[in-house]
Parts: structure tokens; sequence; C-alpha cells
């Protein structure tokens, strides 16, 4: 009888033996990087100078702007960084919930349209004005964010898994973003041929949202594509004696290619 016993207990034991063999363990963290291009509409906005020497305080209302994509003119025949182009960094800090934080920068560009009719109201010259200008650069006026309106974002990141395949070599994901961070734009413009000093710098903050999804290939390369809609307002750009301030939302259209790979502490499945 003992011995029946332990016959019955070793095969009661077996199969919790065989599946605590069958556990692994795996990274639970998990590092992505990648780069792409991207393609923008924005809202109309007003631009509001401010130039105190010269008793100028006045608004250019409903100005139409577009974007410079730069990759229609021949991709790889210019430096990487010319066209409108983004990266992001991001950290899955626990794969299993797909939960990441992500560094977000979109090189975008915003550019007044060429030969419009503007309203200009406010004072000008220490005089009040209602009147129509025609908003081209050949009458002395050009408003540029062409070396970047320049989105920095700190995003959090929620990951979806949408479908798999047996060996886990491809897999699609759903993804959505959120963040909110500084401007970096690249300021150059011309009110009345009077042209400021061109250059970098910080200009007000901006919020986003992002949505769409990932196809990664072999576990490490990925493709994604996604929507972005972010609100942007600008604030102390430099003009000529002066000031200007901003504020419009965008639409965005983003692909990019990247790399991704386990990073941290190594957990029980």
């Amino acid at each position: 009888m003992s011995t029946i016993k332990l016959s019955i207990l070793f095969l009661l034991s077996f199969p919790i033996f065989s599946i605590a063999q069958q556990k692994t363990s795996e990274r639970k963290g998990e590092f992505y990087f990648s780069w792409g291009y991207n393609k923008e509409w924005y809202t109309n906005s007003n631009v509001k100078v401010n130039q105190p020497s010269l008793n100028n305080n006045y608004t250019l209302n409903s100005v139409h702007s577009h974007d410079h994509i730069g990759w229609d003119e021949g991709l790889f025949s210019i430096p990487i960084s010319i066209p409108q182009y983004n990266y992001r960094l991001g950290y899955f800090f626990n794969r299993k919930k797909g939960l990441a934080l992500e560094i977000n920068f979109d090189h975008t560009k915003h550019i007044i349209t060429d030969a419009q009719p503007i309203r200009l109201t406010g004072v000008l010259n220490g005089k009040q004005t209602d009147s129509t200008i025609n908003f081209s650069e050949g009458n002395g006026f050009y408003y540029y964010l062409n070396n970047g309106a320049n989105f920095l974002l700190f995003n959090i990141v929620k990951r979806w898994n949408w479908q798999e395949s047996k060996t886990g070599n491809f897999k699609i994901d759903a993804l959505g973003k959120a963040g909110i961070g500084p401007l970096i734009p690249h300021v150059q413009n011309s009110f009345f041929g009077k042209a400021n000093d061109p250059g970098f710098q910080i200009g007000g903050w901006n919020m986003g949202l992002e949505a769409g999804v990932r196809a990664t290939f072999y576990k490490h390369v990925y493709l994604e594509f996604t929507n972005k809609l972010d609100y942007a307002r600008y604030s102390n750009l430099k003009v000529y004696q002066g000031t200007a301030k901003q504020a419009f939302g965008t639409y965005e259209l983003i692909l990019s290619l990247g790399y991704t790979m386990p990073a941290g502490k190594k957990v029980q499945q």
C-alpha cells in the first residue's frame, strides 16, 4: 500500500514540476528609439506684435499658414535633418501593462502664406488703425518658423496588443500618447521691411495627443504610423525692436522607423 501511495504522489507532483520548469524570465522594461517624417496642417491664428520703441502694438488677424515638408524635394539628396523630421525616445517601465515615458520631438515648419491680404488692427506708429495689408515678401513682410516651430513633449504612453504571430516575430500594437512641454522655435520675420535677427529660442509651451499603430518585425524593428493633435502657445518671439505672440492648433501625420529592445531587471513570467 505504501508503494502505491508513493507512486500516486509522484504522478501528482510530476505536472507541477513540469510547469515550474516551464516558467521563464523576461525583462520588465523596454527601450525604444525612432526617427521619421511628418506632414502638418495649421489652424488660422492671430499674430500680436508689440514694438514699444516704435509705438506699435498691433494684431495680424486670422492669418493662414502652411508647412514645408521638404522630404518631397529629394529626401536622399539633402541632410536628413533638413525636412520636417521627428524622433521618439522612450522606455516602457512596465511591459505587461504597456506603460511608457517618452521624449517626443517634432521638427515642424510654420510659414505665413505669402501674398495674402491680412487685416491689421491696433496701434501703428502711435495711431489707431484698422486696415488691410498685402502680406508678401515683396512688400517687406514675411514670417517663418522655417527652421522649426519645434514641438517638444514629455509623454505618457499606453500600448495595447492587437495581433501577434505564433512565433512572436510579427505583432501589431495600438498606441495612445499624451503630453506637455516647451516650444523651441527658430524665429525669422520682417514687418514693414524691418527684419529681426533670426535664431532659436525657448518660446512658450504646447500640449499634444497622439494615436496610431506600430508593426514590429522580428521583435526589434518597427514601423509606426500616428495621427497627432497639438496646441501651441508661442510667446516673446523676437521681432524687430519688440516681441510677438501667437497660438495655433496643428494636425499631424507621422511615419517613423524605430528599434526596440528589452531592458531592466528580469521578472518571472
